[in-house]
């Protein structure tokens, strides 16, 4: 609400506020779109300079503020809670989606180890710290503790998507990015409810059990969306994009209502649907990944519009010491933990205690002890606010080049290929759009040394503009669009086939490259 607004009212304007009217509409349309373009012409700015995006949408909505040229007084923290919950089912949604299972499932179990007992060893060590070294209450400590220990995958990918890690490193950090939020939300709810906090003990079968439930859920809710969408033909392949994040958010409304983790089952059903060949999948892909982002920008700008820089001034230090613990004891202290037993190497476990990146979601929760009235939750977020500006800043743009010192660049595996269906109802079978992009090692392979199975053919190939209708001897080049025709029953054989040629070569299958990248 704008001061000079309130101060107009006041003096009178025959003591009445004006309406909302259309010009109104318009301006606040036009602001919103200014804000957009900034934000998105800063998506360029943080890829060059390799700084996470957030700190610059952050900066947005700091300078909009009330101590910023915007003098929007802006201090609803439910609102910002509400808000930041909606933006964070979306951006695990495209999260889920765009991890791939092959990556993920052998590292599961260290994922998981991470989610739960890393976070329970990052939040003690955090907040004995706090307490000890700031001087907090134990439930303002392990408040803080809880907020701190999730990791957030938008801030970790969007500095290291140029650089190809190994599969374990890169499945690791994205699953436990997509399972922690669950229990560290359960942990902050619990120690922003009034009254004595609950034994240990008690804290862990609940999180044991909303994990399970949501898990359930999101599992349930991934499976059936994934059968409906390969098996009914909607009018219009626009439709499928809302479909997907419709059956997303679905899941964790689900969750949420069966009293389970809905956070985690909203990653749950999006990984399922993500990894289940969807038709139309790229353009799925590309509207998911575009609502990913407006949430990020309308979040973390309203997150800055609630931040007051003037108060901050005394928060700055044991926000720079709470860190410093996080940064250099907790995390790696956890990572260690959890990792060792898992037998992975030293450089790998370096990397992923620098990549615990905090972005959006220690901020959000941080608004959960102001809204339950917790007493200090203003200088609580405050903390959080600056740990996180000054931690990601120090953390980000240092990931790239601790990657390749470790050597842990991988740049050995063959780019996947890009496959778009679309259901031919009516005729029982479907029309497979294959696109061939550098580095895959379909690149020369004639069209009869592809091997897909019977019932299923290359029909056309558009090459530099042009298409044509491709000879048995046609040579594949990078770049070339194909389009598959394929029966219902064979679909999935020979998108697996297209696929094992991608990454193997004409020699696929006998090599023991299989569609599945094994």
């Amino acid at each position: 609400m704008y001061e000079r607004s309130r101060a107009r009212r006041a003096c009178g304007d025959q003591g009445r506020e004006r309406p909302l009217t259309v010009h109104h509409l318009n301006q606040l349309l036009l602001v919103c779109s200014i804000v957009l373009l900034v934000a998105v012409a800063a998506v360029r700015i943080s890829s060059r300079s390799g700084l996470p995006s957030l700190l610059v949408y952050l900066g947005i909505g700091v300078l909009m503020g009330q101590d910023g040229i915007g003098d929007i007084h802006f201090d609803n923290a439910e609102l910002t809670q509400v808000i930041g919950y909606a933006a964070l089912v979306v951006i695990l949604a495209e999260g889920g989606l765009g991890t791939k299972w092959k990556e993920i499932k052998p590292a599961l179990p260290a994922a998981s180890a991470l989610a739960l007992v890393g976070v329970a060893v990052s939040v003690g060590v955090t907040a004995t710290a706090a307490h000890h070294l700031i001087g907090l209450e134990w439930r303002q400590a392990l408040i803080i503790g809880a907020v701190v220990s999730s990791t957030d995958a938008a801030a970790v990918f969007s500095v290291l998507r140029k650089i190809p890690l190994p599969a374990r490193v890169t499945g690791t950090l994205e699953a436990e990015s997509g399972f922690n939020d669950a229990p560290v939300v359960i942990l902050v709810v619990a120690f922003s409810t009034a009254g004595p906090i609950e034994h240990w003990y008690v804290l862990a079968g609940k999180i044991t059990l909303e994990l399970a439930i949501g898990a359930a859920v999101g599992l349930a809710v991934g499976w059936l969306g994934s059968w409906g969408l390969r098996h009914v033909a909607l009018p219009a392949s626009g439709l499928y994009p809302i479909a997907v994040m419709a059956i997303a958010v679905a899941a964790y409304a689900a969750g949420a209502l069966a009293h389970g983790s809905g956070f985690l089952a909203v990653y749950l059903a999006a990984m399922v649907m993500g990894n289940a060949r969807l038709p139309h999948w790229p353009a799925t892909r590309g509207f998911a990944d575009g609502l990913g982002w407006l949430a990020q920008i309308g979040m973390f700008v309203l997150l800055g519009l609630l931040v007051t820089p003037s108060e901050l001034g005394d928060d700055v230090v044991p926000a720079l010491l709470i860190g410093l613990v996080l940064t250099m004891v907790a995390r790696p202290l956890s990572v260690v933990a959890c990792l060792t037993p898992f037998r992975v190497p030293w450089q790998e476990q370096t990397l992923m205690s620098w990549a615990g990146l905090r972005g959006a979601v220690p901020i959000i929760l941080a608004t959960i002890p102001m809204v339950n009235g917790v007493e200090g939750s203003r200088r609580i977020f405050n903390i959080v606010f600056i740990l996180v500006v000054v931690y990601t800043l120090v953390q980000g743009p240092t990931l790239p080049w601790l990657a390749r010192k470790l050597h842990l660049g991988d740049r050995s595996e063959a780019a996947d290929l890009g496959i778009e269906s679309a259901p031919l109802e009516r005729l029982r079978g479907h029309l497979l759009s294959v696109a061939i992009p550098e580095g895959s090692r379909m690149h020369g392979v004639e069209v009869h040394e592809l091997r897909l199975p019977a019932g299923s053919a290359v029909t056309l190939v558009v090459r530099e503009g042009k298409s044509f209708v491709p000879l048995p001897s046609t040579v594949l080049r990078r770049g070339d669009e194909l389009l598959v025709v394929a029966t219902d029953p064979v679909r999935d054989a020979a998108e697996r086939r297209l696929r094992a040629v991608g990454r193997g070569g004409k020699l696929a299958g006998w090599l023991g490259t299989s569609g599945n990248g094994t």
